[in-house]
Formats: structure tokens, sequence, C-alpha cells
């Protein structure tokens, strides 16, 4: 039996050789010499023929065997996996490798940009504040208290009878003034909230606001600002028109008006015929909200305005549906 053991170790190492690269033949090779009715199994089976005080010997032989075996075609195994996957790792250095998707700006983010390098140029300096706001400075502060009616204008989003979502970022303005003195010239941009929910409002939305105070502040200043930023925006052709208006926190107010985009000022579905489209408020700060913050309105002055940053998007980037800007269609973003 000793030498039925050598000539099958042999044979097996002579057959695990001639697999070579070949899984299924080295796996045939396993189950000639290990399967459960393969050679080895044989010889075990013969033990019994064996003497009694041979058995143990000669079952330890055999148990070596398969140990042996179990070695010999679990390396070739092994090393036949390791080439396979060398196989697979194989790559054309030359090949072009692939590109990966780059993100972009949002459109919303490059016009904000785009608004904070205009003021900028103009020597305004960009802060920002909280979006949780007290009532106090989103309201009070600007001359809309408690039982004013310009507060139903805006529908809030109250967290408690104290506490708003902000509905503008004119708070930011208040707050600057009553750590500074002026003079001031600053722009607030940010996320605002008003329970308002169309094709031209959502109840998240982004607003830049402005404020300029000194000593001898005057509405020509204010038209002289906004004139550049609309040219620097919308281009130097477009026409564009002070509106008188009403605001709270300003005293006179005017709205500021562009040339309508779409029709070039003749008249469209988009600007309801009249060939001019609203971009944004403004006017004189009001002396009240001076008082507040503790500056002498006779003494200083000094104006705001506020846009929306989504509005000024639409009329410049051609867009007609608010909602586009929010539901992340890749193939709408991949326009700008």
């Amino acid at each position: 039996m000793e030498e039925a053991v050598r000539k099958l170790l042999e044979s097996a190492s002579r057959d695990v050789a001639g697999a070579g690269d070949d899984s299924k033949a080295l796996d045939g090779v396993r189950v000639r010499y290990l399967g459960r009715k393969g050679e080895l199994a044989q010889l075990f089976k013969g033990l019994g023929g064996v003497s009694a005080e041979d058995r143990p010997r000669m079952g330890q032989v055999l148990n070596e065997a398969k140990a042996t075996l179990e070695e010999l075609i679990g390396q070739a195994q092994e090393s036949l996996k390791e080439k396979e996957l060398q196989a697979r790792e194989h790559f054309d250095v030359t090949i072009p490798g692939r590109r990966p998707l780059r993100g972009r700006l949002h459109p919303i983010t490059q016009t904000a940009i785009e608004i904070g390098r205009i003021f900028s140029g103009m020597g305004f300096e960009t802060v920002e504040g909280p979006e949780v706001e007290l009532d106090y400075y989103n309201f009070e502060a600007l001359n809309i208290p408690k039982d004013h009616p310009a507060r139903d204008m805006q529908d809030t989003f109250y967290i408690s009878d104290d506490v708003v979502l902000r509905t503008h970022t004119s708070p930011i303005q208040v707050r600057v003034m009553e750590k500074r003195r002026p003079p001031i010239r600053i722009i607030a941009p940010g996320r605002t909230y008003r329970c308002d929910s169309d094709v031209t409002h959502t109840p998240m939305f982004h607003q830049v606001e402005g404020l300029m105070v000194g000593h001898d502040i005057s509405f020509g200043d204010l038209k002289g600002i906004l004139t550049l930023f609309v040219r620097e925006m919308f281009g130097s052709d477009v026409g564009l028109r002070f509106r008188p208006s009403f605001f709270p926190f300003t005293e006179p107010s005017a709205e500021v008006d562009i040339q309508c985009v779409m029709c070039g000022g003749k008249g469209c579905r988009v600007c309801s015929q009249t060939g001019w489209l609203e971009i944004l408020g403004s006017g004189m700060v009001d002396p009240e909200v001076f008082r507040m913050v503790g500056y002498d309105p006779e003494e200083v002055t000094g104006f705001a305005f506020g846009m929306g940053i989504e509005r000024i998007a639409m009329l410049k980037l051609g867009i007609d549906d608010l909602r586009l800007f929010y539901e992340n269609d890749l193939r709408f973003l991949r326009q700008f």
C-alpha cells in the first residue's frame, strides 16, 4: 500500500502540472484524487485488508498523503486565481483615462457671485446674518410694528411669537448699524423664507439687500448706483426707469424696472404687454429706522435697496419658471 500511495502522489503531481492554467482541468484533478469516490478514498477503503498492527501506520501514511494532495492542489488553485486576477487588472496605459464628472456652480450661485462682484467694484462690503431672526429685527426695527398693515405683505413663518424665519435680509442692515457708525456701504445676500409657492415664488428664496449711509447721501446717489448696477448686469443698452412705490422702511421709495429682456420693450406675455419688468425695490432710509439704531436723521442720510436673486437670474438667463432652479434636473443645470 505504501508503494500505491507513492505512485498516487507522483501521478497527482504530473496531473496538476499538466492542468496548467486550465481551471476546469485542475478541478478535475481534485475530484479524481480527493473526491468521495477518488483514488485516495479507494486506498482508505483498503485499510480493512491491512493487518491490525500495520493499520495505524498505514492510516497515518494515507492521512499525510491526503494533506500533501490538498496542499499541492490548493497551491495550484491559488496560483491560478492570482494569474486570472493579474490578467483582469492588466491595462493599457496609453488608453485615455475616464474624465471624472465635474461639478459646476448653480445658476443662482453664479448670479449671486456676479451681483457681489458688481457691488464690490463700487466699494460695497458683503455681510451676513442669522436666518432665524427675532421679530424685532425682521419687523419692528424696520418701522413695521406688530399692528402695522405692512406685515400682511409678507407671509411669515413664525417659530414663536418673537422668532421668525427672516422674510428678507434687511435685518442684517439694522444689526450692522447698531454696531457701526457711518459711513456704511454694505450688501447682505442670503436665504429668506415666506409662505408662498407658485411659478414665480418659492417658500425659500435668495435676496440681496444693500445699504449706504453717510453725510449728504441723496436720491441721486441711489439712482446712480442702481443705474450702474443695471447696466453692468443687463448691458449698457437696456432701458430702465424708477417708479414711485411704498416700503415701510424707506421714504421716498421707488421700484426699478428694466426694459423687458424677452421682447425688447415691445410687449409680450412675460411683461404683461407693458414692455417693462420690475427687478428691485429701493428708497431713502426712513428717519424712524435711523432713530431705532441711535443715528441722528438730521446728521446722516442713506438709501437701501433689495432684489431677489432668482428674479435677476430668470431675467438674465431667460428662464420662465422659478421652480426649475430647485428641481435639480441635470439637463437644465448643464446649460449654465
